[in-house]
């Protein structure tokens, strides 16, 4: 059943402007569909999308214990602007304790195997908390951002958790979402201005120099098609 509302979405939908992408689902799926904002240039386009066309859509964060303070002032100034109360969402107490007792506090820098268990931990279970009782969930992802997002759709069967992934910002370009943060004066985290395209966890993030792929900065002692943290697995990943 899911696989036909998905094919009749991505007919509607494959080269619809992101507003009606998001208006779509959010009739399509009504209180069955969130999103999952990470902070980045993208997911605040996305959240000022909503707030113009679907306020109603509930949006959500996962707060890993090791964010920015740039990306917890953004989350106020998000709030403020859009008249929102973005809902957070924690990693287990337990679950971070005996991780970090066992593999130690930056465990990430020592194996892959390491860096995603700390992330299963730190994102993908909540994620999964996050996600319960949802039919859909709407995510910032771009074609171009990495090696790894080549082959994603407009809408797309999330495997690993079970619902339906909708991607309204995928046929975008960097300079897109950009122009648009401009011209809508966005609020955006200001350590892009210092050389940081892509942000998640303070430990794992840096900046990029001149040339650099946008996701170099992330997880950067591994390989390009290991980055990925696990909230959004792609086939051989």
């Amino acid at each position: 059943m899911h696989q036909e509302i998905i094919d009749k979405l991505n007919t509607e939908l494959e080269t619809a402007e992101p507003q009606k992408i998001l208006l779509s689902v959010f009739q399509t799926f009504n209180d069955k569909v969130g999103f999952a904002s990470s902070f980045g240039m993208e997911d605040q386009v996305i959240t000022a999308m909503i707030a113009e066309v679907c306020p109603q859509m509930p949006v959500f964060t996962l707060d890993t214990g090791r964010l920015f303070p740039e990306t917890y002032d953004l989350i106020e100034k998000t709030n403020a602007r859009y008249k929102l109360q973005i809902k957070v969402y924690f990693p287990d107490q337990i679950a971070v304790e005996s991780m970090v007792n066992t593999l130690g506090i930056n465990l990430f820098y020592d194996s892959v195997e390491n860096r995603k268990h700390c992330c299963g931990v730190r994102k993908t279970l909540p994620l999964k908390r996050a996600l319960s009782g949802l039919s859909a969930w709407v995510t910032g992802l771009r074609r171009s951002q990495s090696v790894t997002r080549t082959n994603l759709q407009v809408i797309e069967w999330d495997e690993a958790n079970g619902l339906i992934k909708v991607n309204p910002l995928i046929n975008w370009s960097e300079d897109e979402v950009k122009n648009y943060i401009s011209l809508h004066k966005i609020p955006y985290n200001t350590l892009h201005d210092k050389g940081f395209p892509s942000i998640g966890c303070q430990p794992c993030t840096r900046a990029i120099g001149p040339g650099e792929d946008i996701r170099a900065g992330r997880w950067w002692w591994e390989l390009p098609e290991q980055k990925e943290c696990g909230l959004h697995q792609t086939k051989g990943n």
